[in-house]
């Protein structure tokens, strides 16, 4: 974490770090979980059935540094009396800015361009170089209108796009009206109708593979999907064929279905832009998710309910 982050852990518990920053091994995961009083995992630490079996009678919180919960058995550790908190709320502003700066890189080629340049192969102004599509006019679907979503309708709108979405729930007019968004109860037909779709649900049983073959399918052949939420909601090898043969205009990926192990036909197409995991790569963000966590382990210890804690019924 953030060296301010560890000082002031440090200042107030003591902690045990990871020092060498490597992810840790479930062998050491499962020594750590004996000791520990509170436990501060990251989403490449699986916290499983297995693993919670192994838990000390000490450890009653974890503490996680993240907003997403699917590498975590929540069901499980509640049962076994240990409390899940995580950081949510601190990231939407700077998961949005990804997600707009992707949707411009994708329909403008920005890529290309940086290829071209770096390359040496930029020869001069033509009129049919480089040719992107422009984004004003164009309809955004959001999937999924939480934080995130919502923060990305504020930035589309402002880029002069029509918002539309597909939610569990329908918004509150309110909030529709202040983000000029159009609810669709079928996804199906949304994501027929849209020219960019924007990823910004949970992983969830119930979102696994939410867009497969046969959804995407149902996208335009120029239109851009884009994906700052996990990885698993897509079919990504139905996606990469898909955009192998021109199926789908384009795609921007800042997270892959099976974590940092990317399909290496996916790496080698020009109408993909694939980052690694930076959506909420902010200093201010990280260091805000660290904050959240040293409120929630002390909330704890001082005998109440931490403010961020995570209940099965809230997955």
């Amino acid at each position: 974490m953030p060296e301010a982050v560890e000082k002031r852990m440090a200042e107030l518990f003591d902690v045990e770090l990871n020092e060498n920053d490597v992810p840790m091994t479930r062998e050491a995961l499962a020594d750590a979980m004996r000791r520990a009083d509170v436990l501060v995992p990251t989403l490449t630490d699986q916290i499983d059935q297995g693993l919670l079996a192994q838990a000390g009678d000490n450890l009653k919180l974890v503490a996680n540094y993240g907003a997403g919960v699917d590498h975590i058995d929540v069901q499980t550790a509640r049962q076994r009396g240990i409390l899940v908190s995580n950081t949510p709320g601190v990231s939407a502003d700077d998961t949005a800015d990804m997600a707009m700066a992707m949707i411009i890189a994708v329909t403008r080629k920005l890529p290309e361009g940086i290829r071209k340049m770096a390359q040496g192969e930029w020869k001069g102004w033509a009129p049919t170089a480089s040719l992107g599509r422009r984004i004003a006019g164009k309809r955004l679907g959001i999937l999924g209108m939480g934080r995130i979503g919502q923060a990305v309708a504020r930035r589309a709108n402002a880029f002069g796009m029509q918002v539309h979405y597909h939610n569990r729930k329908q918004l509150h007019p309110d909030i529709e009206a202040e983000h000029k968004a159009t609810y669709w109860e079928s996804l199906d037909q949304m994501v027929s109708r849209v020219d960019v779709l924007s990823i910004n649900c949970p992983h969830t049983p119930s979102t696994f593979h939410l867009m497969n073959a046969r959804r995407l399918k149902l996208m335009k052949p120029e239109a851009v999907i884009i994906n700052t939420s996990r990885g698993e909601v897509i079919d990504e090898n139905a996606l990469t064929r898909m955009l192998r043969a021109g199926e789908i205009g384009g795609a921007g990926l800042d997270v892959f279905e099976h974590g940092h192990e990317v399909n290496p036909r996916l790496r080698e197409l020009d109408n993909a832009v694939l980052l690694p995991h930076m959506g909420s790569a902010t200093v201010e963000g990280r260091i805000e998710m660290g904050e959240k966590v040293i409120i929630n382990i002390k909330t704890f210890d001082d005998g109440h309910r931490p403010p961020d804690l995570v209940v099965p019924g809230m997955l």
